[in-house]
């Protein structure tokens, strides 16, 4: 994904009906077009930096696209081909194919290839697979050309869950209209669509679910003591080792004070962590800004009771690993943020029913609980029980390590405990999770992260 301000994530539905807005407010459908296939034209002008093109067309307005861009690559000097899948079937596509003044080729086994392949065949309406000789046709050309442009998403993905069906495109860079798709970034189809761009169409594509907002470190007033600065409480359990980089991820968070309860470890540095033995009544402190429940907590008494104490305490909470399993279905009444990895993800949605994209499944969950949800993982999405929702696309695949999720709950807990709205800490937390993994480099490991730098 390019750098800019995060971008507003529609479904297919809200897509269109922010067409129909645009149309109501005297944008006709086909300058829409038109302007799709400019953009188009432009990305692929610069891809192909002289080369050959083939544009590959279906017949919805997926294909109008094509042909607009087709012409205005031809106008260029470009040297384009068009290849049709099937004849233009809408009145704008049919109205593009015929402004297209070169030859239209039938897709089949005998079209040739080309250095630079677009992919307008079936765009964001597409809700089936394609038939076998379509896929196959279109498959060698892929594999033949040197670059692949897709038109809105690649063809063969399902829009609004990231699924794939038969025949699925794989682009390397992808052009989304309007705004982003579901697609473009939830897993297996964000995987498929390469480098995305977005083409505005002068389009007001308004949604409350988005992109991960970037990182934002600031500076403590000058009037900040440690208690301002947030106390994090962080429970520890059988495995100290989870609760020690929660503890150290808080602090290095910005939390001006962490206590790390009822670790079996030594006071090791670094010494600013105040370990103590766990008493419930440590939980009766109103300094704490955030309890951090769960990493390593063991799933034994011991732990259901530390646990509790936390649910009872009403301090805003992080509730992770072990205490999700521990937790039981009632909503919560204190700010609080959850974050669970798939397999965890896949219990909780299964014991409230929820149904739908991964995105509105987090969503449903987080209205559940009244709780900020972060969904880990490559295409996670973090949801808020208001229905905001941003996605994580693409992640640092150097995070697939263990402990790297106790990492995130500390770090959830130094912004929960500054005062910040739970979703925005939560997003916040996720940011600033993935700059430290890409300074660590490769081949990290979670202690890396919270290593003194």
């Amino acid at each position: 994904m390019t750098a800019h301000d995060p971008q507003p994530i529609l479904t297919t539905a809200a897509m269109r009906a922010a067409e129909l807005l645009a149309v109501d407010a005297g944008v006709s459908l086909t300058t829409l077009m038109e302007r799709a296939g400019a953009a188009v034209a432009d990305t692929a002008w610069r891809v192909a930096a002289g080369r050959p093109i083939l544009i590959l067309t279906g017949p919805g307005n997926n294909g109008g696209d094509g042909y607009v861009a087709a012409q205005l690559l031809r106008q260029r000097g470009a040297t384009v081909r068009v290849a049709a899948a099937m004849p233009p079937s809408s009145a704008l596509a049919q109205a593009a194919a015929a402004a297209w003044t070169g030859p239209v080729e039938v897709l089949g086994p005998a079209t040739c290839p080309a250095p630079v392949l677009v992919d307008a065949l079936f765009g964001i309406g597409m809700v089936r697979p394609m038939g076998e000789a379509l896929a196959l046709a279109a498959q060698r050309l892929v594999e033949a050309a040197q670059r692949v442009i897709a038109i809105d998403v690649p063809s063969g993905v399902d829009t609004d869950h990231g699924g794939l069906w038969l025949g699925a495109i794989t682009a390397d860079v992808t052009v989304a209209l309007g705004a982003l798709k579901p697609a473009h970034v939830l897993l297996p189809a964000a995987a498929l669509c390469g480098r995305t761009f977005v083409a505005s169409l002068a389009i007001a594509a308004d949604s409350a679910v988005c992109e991960l907002t970037p990182a934002v470190v600031t500076a403590p007033a000058a009037t900040a003591h440690k208690y301002s600065r947030g106390m994090v409480a962080v429970l520890a359990g059988a495995l100290s080792g989870a609760a020690e980089l929660a503890a150290r991820a808080a602090q290095r968070g910005g939390a001006g004070y962490v206590q790390l309860l009822g670790s079996k470890f030594p006071p090791t540095p670094p010494y600013a962590i105040v370990r103590r033995s766990f008493s419930a009544t440590h939980m009766w402190d109103q300094r704490i800004g955030a309890i951090v429940v769960g990493p390593g907590l063991g799933r034994d008494d011991q732990a259901q009771v530390r646990l509790d104490s936390a649910l009872t305490s009403g301090l805003p909470l992080v509730i992770d690993a072990d205490a999700l399993a521990l937790l039981n279905d009632q909503a919560l009444k204190v700010p609080a943020i959850l974050t669970p990895h798939s397999g965890e993800f896949a219990r909780l949605a299964s014991s409230i029913g929820a149904a739908g994209s991964k995105i509105d499944q987090t969503i449903a969950i987080a209205e559940h609980y009244g709780a900020v949800i972060i969904h880990k993982g490559a295409d996670g999405i973090i949801a808020a029980p208001d229905g905001r929702a941003c996605a994580t696309w693409p992640g640092n695949p150097w995070l697939a390590s263990a402990g790297t999720g106790d990492v995130l709950a500390g770090l959830c807990g130094a912004m929960l405990a500054r005062g910040l709205d739970p979703f925005v800490a939560a997003c916040q937390a996720v940011a600033v999770h993935r700059v430290w993994a890409d300074a660590a480099g490769p081949n990290l490991i979670a202690d890396d992260l919270v290593r003194t730098r």
